[in-house]
């Protein structure tokens, strides 16, 4: 995972001069480029700091080492439920409340109650049901 946070961590040495530049050539007048700039090399250095401490916590992994086998990462890796039908409800969630913005804040309210019943959905799915544990 090393090699993740690293280039995860070069983009912060990346955007944020870029994003200087950016702003000393437009006079800082130009209220979207520049800010996004900076949150980019933020959200870059937010990801590549979570990669470079799990890393450290975890150790290599077998993809990371030159001797690694492929039999060394065999087996179950994650919990992923393809059969979940609440990432479709969150998306239509999320769809309603940018229609929203576009239309009318009252249709904002109908995304955002959608979209906490979608995540309640989402979390519990596991607590109930066929697949409770």
């Amino acid at each position: 995972m090393k090699i993740e946070s690293w280039l995860f961590l070069g983009g912060v040495f990346f955007f944020l001069p870029v994003g200087i530049v950016y702003g000393i050539l437009t006079e800082w007048q130009e209220w979207v480029g520049f800010p996004a700039l900076f949150m980019v090399a933020g959200l870059s250095g937010m990801v590549g700091s979570y990669l470079y401490f799990t890393a450290k916590r975890v150790g290599p992994r077998p993809e990371d080492r030159v001797d690694g086998e492929i039999h060394e990462n065999a087996g179950v890796i994650g919990a992923f439920s393809p059969w979940s039908w609440w990432p479709i409800m969150l998306a239509a969630a999320a769809a309603t409340g940018f229609l929203g913005l576009a239309i009318g804040w009252w249709i904002l309210y109908i995304g955002a109650g959608m979209a906490v019943i979608g995540l309640v959905g989402w979390v519990y799915e596991y607590s109930r049901g066929d697949h409770a544990h």
